[in-house]
């Protein structure tokens, strides 16, 4: 995603108006859960800002779609991102060598680099949540964040504060 900076330089424009639509390739993209990114809105500007650094403020929303922690199966999962700041400082953020932008920039990489920070480490699908999936077999019991507590090892503790306290 190429913009042009000579008018923007040059004070013939004042800022660079970003209205995409953008689907991203994945296997540009390895080791990362997405199962798809299509349709990723991008909105917003690049600008001069006083100082005369260039700046970029765009809002990005999106479905992207991993796979269920449980089942395997595609879940979406919405997201929403603000990326604003001077070009130069999020490059370094990512250890982009773009730093040097005078007549184009390809501001994709700050994209990608802020949708991966929004992909969470485990979705589960409704079907998962309210259906009756075996979550046991033999020697082994799926636990949720719920019923850690009432693991066995927790009744070890409280056993051992008990005998602390006699």
């Amino acid at each position: 995603m190429k913009f042009d900076l000579v008018r923007l330089n040059n004070n013939i424009e004042k800022s660079i108006s970003i209205d995409e639509t953008y689907s991203f390739n994945l296997d540009e993209f390895p080791k990362t859960d997405l199962l798809k990114l299509d349709n990723v809105n991008i909105v917003g500007e690049i600008f001069k800002n006083s100082l005369g650094n260039v700046e970029l403020n765009l809002d990005i929303d999106g479905i992207m779609v991993l796979p269920c922690a449980i089942t395997l199966k595609p879940v979406d999962y919405p997201f929403s991102i603000n990326i604003s700041g001077e070009l130069e400082e999020l490059f370094e953020e990512f250890d982009e060598n773009q730093i040097n932008f005078q007549n184009t920039i390809d501001i994709l990489p700050i994209i990608w680099e802020n949708i991966l920070m929004e992909i969470p480490m485990r979705v589960i699908s409704d079907e998962a949540k309210n259906s009756d999936i075996n979550m046991s077999g033999d020697g082994w019991k799926f636990v949720t964040e719920e019923e850690e507590h009432l693991s066995p090892l927790s009744e070890l503790m409280d056993y051992l504060d008990d005998s602390e306290v006699k």
